[in-house]
């Protein structure tokens, strides 16, 4: 076994299951990065065209995706009419989350983040998006109902996940373990200063929780994407990258999974990365 650093435009593959992640892709640049995400998704949905009974992506939302989902945006209306017609009849994903309070008209909620970057421009409908249903009037029970859905739809194929400033994914908050299902999770201030952006800047504004798929559903994903990009987030991945499975860093529980690919851009990028077998 040999020591490597990934370049800022390599792909590196790490030994199957052994080591985590199983492939590490660091590029210079967050859009030249975000579009090598892009190529996998596109050739994923172009699979799913072809499959009897396709798996649901698992998606995501936050700062990091809005630019992944203009760049797919943008290849997908690139197909064939007759392709992308297709596409749009066949289209169904289930998202990791939604704030409780807020209905899917609220431009705050993340339905409405979907509708805007995802399905008004792919022409998808609101059923085809799959979300929790932030304004149920029993939101544990909405979280069961939610994981029963997904998991008529045979669970998730490929889930794309950005990573929090405090380890965690999706919004599993730390303590978090392993066999966590859906339910709803208070949010911590860190978190909800995170995603002050869309309340205004302020983090009392933020819901104090949400319904979460939890790492159960994650992990039971066919392959997991992990985009990290910004200097906000290096200190962060380096923990993940150099942590065992915890409780306190929920993300380090990815490394269960034998599917994990790792994408960060430079900024975001440790100066070491796992060493390639």
């Amino acid at each position: 076994m040999t020591s490597s650093t990934v370049s800022s435009e390599v792909s590196s593959e790490v030994g199957s299951g052994d080591l985590f992640p199983a492939q590490i892709t660091v590029r210079e640049e967050s859009t030249a990065l975000l579009d090598a995400v892009v190529d996998v998704v596109e050739e994923r949905l172009k699979q799913r065209l072809s499959e009897t009974a396709p798996k649901p992506l698992g998606l995501a939302t936050g700062r990091t995706m809005e630019p992944l989902y203009a760049a797919l945006v943008a290849r997908l209306k690139g197909w064939p009419v007759a392709a992308l017609e297709h596409l749009r009849v066949h289209w169904c994903s289930f998202n990791l989350d939604e704030y409780v309070g807020l209905g899917a008209e609220d431009p705050r909620s993340f339905s409405a983040y979907m509708a805007q970057h995802l399905g008004d421009p792919l022409q998808l409908s609101p059923q085809q998006l799959h979300l929790p249903v932030g304004e149920a009037a029993d939101p544990q029970q909405q979280a069961c109902r939610y994981a029963a859905e997904l998991q008529s739809f045979g669970g998730v194929g490929l889930q794309l996940l950005g990573l929090g400033s405090n380890g965690h994914v999706g919004f599993n908050e730390p303590p978090c373990g392993v066999d966590a299902a859906c339910r709803v999770v208070p949010l911590s201030q860190a978190t909800r200063q995170q995603n002050a952006n869309a309340f205004g800047g302020d983090p009392n504004l933020v819901p104090t929780q949400a319904i979460t798929l939890g790492l159960r559903e994650i992990l039971a994903a066919d392959e997991i994407h992990l985009i990290v990009t910004g200097s906000a987030k290096a200190d962060i991945l380096k923990a993940l990258l150099e942590s065992p499975c915890t409780d306190q860093l929920p993300a380090s529980w990815l490394r269960n999974h034998r599917q994990v690919s790792l994408w960060a851009d430079q900024a975001a990028a440790p100066m070491r990365v796992p060493p390639v077998v």
